[in-house]
C-alpha cells in the first residue's frame, strides 16, 4: 500500500450484554476472539495497537502497544479512535489509522487494501467500510490528522456518535459483500455482543474454510 497505516483494535467498552468482561478474552473454536481479530489485521497493516481500558496487565502477553482512553468516563468508540490516531501521530509514522472492534472475528482480510485503494490518495478522508447497505463506522480509515478536531468533538461538545463525527468531515463508503456460507450467507462484519451471538459464531466457524 502506497501509504503506511497503522492498525488500532478497538476493546475499550464494558461489554454489558455478555455479563462484563472483556468479549475479546471470550474462547471461539479454541481460540480467543482477539487472537483471531488480531490474526486477520496483523496482515494489514504496519504498526499495530490495542485500545483498552482497565487493568491493562490482562493484557501484557501481547508483543503490540496497549493504550487506555486518553478521554475519561468510557465515552465509546470515539474514546478509542482518539487514543489511536494521538498515538499514531506521536509514536508511528503513519498518515493514517484502520480501525476494527475487538469483537468481529470474521472482518474481510483485505479490508484496509481496500480502503487505501478507495481513498485514491487522498489522505484526508476517512473511508468506512459498509455491507448490505449499512455502515460500520469502527471499521474505517482515519487521517491521523483528525486527532484535534476529534478531541473538541468528544471533549469539548460532548459528542459520542461516531456516524456524526464521520459526517463532519469528507467520506467515502466501500462496499463489502457477503460470504457464501453451506446454509447462506455471512456479513463479515458479524460482531458477537449476545452469548447467542458467540453460539452462532462457533457454527459459522465450522462453515469457514480452514
Amino acid at each position: 500500500m502506497s501509504v503506511e497505516v497503522a492498525g488500532v483494535i478497538l476493546a475499550g467498552g464494558l461489554s454489558s450484554r455478555m455479563g462484563g468482561g472483556d468479549k475479546g478474552l471470550l474462547s471461539l473454536g479454541g481460540r480467543s476472539i482477539l487472537d483471531r481479530v488480531m490474526a486477520r489485521f496483523l496482515p494489514q497493516v504496519g504498526p499495530l495497537a490495542l485500545n483498552a481500558n482497565g487493568d491493562l496487565t490482562r493484557f501484557s502477553a501481547l508483543q503490540h502497544s496497549i493504550l487506555a482512553d486518553t478521554v475519561t468516563g468510557f465515552p465509546g468508540p470515539l474514546a478509542g479512535i482518539l487514543t489511536g490516531l494521538e498515538w499514531a501521530g506521536t509514536k508511528t509514522k503513519a498518515a493514517m489509522i484502520a480501525t476494527a472492534a475487538a469483537d468481529t472475528p470474521f472482518f474481510p482480510s483485505d479490508m484496509v487494501a481496500r480502503l487505501v485503494a478507495a481513498i485514491d490518495g487522498h489522505h484526508e478522508v476517512i473511508a468506512v467500510a459498509r455491507s448490505s447497505g449499512r455502515l460500520h463506522p469502527t471499521f474505517a480509515l482515519w487521517p491521523v490528522g483528525l486527532s484535534e478536531p476529534l478531541r473538541h468533538f468528544l471533549v469539548e461538545e460532548g459528542n459520542r456518535r461516531v456516524l456524526s463525527f464521520i459526517e463532519r468531515h469528507r467520506f467515502l463508503e466501500v462496499d463489502f459483500p457477503l460470504q457464501p456460507l453451506r446454509s447462506g450467507t455471512l456479513d463479515p462484519f458479524f460482531n458477537i455482543n449476545t452469548p447467542a451471538d458467540l453460539v452462532e459464531a462457533e457454527r459459522i466457524l465450522k462453515e469457514l474454510p480452514a
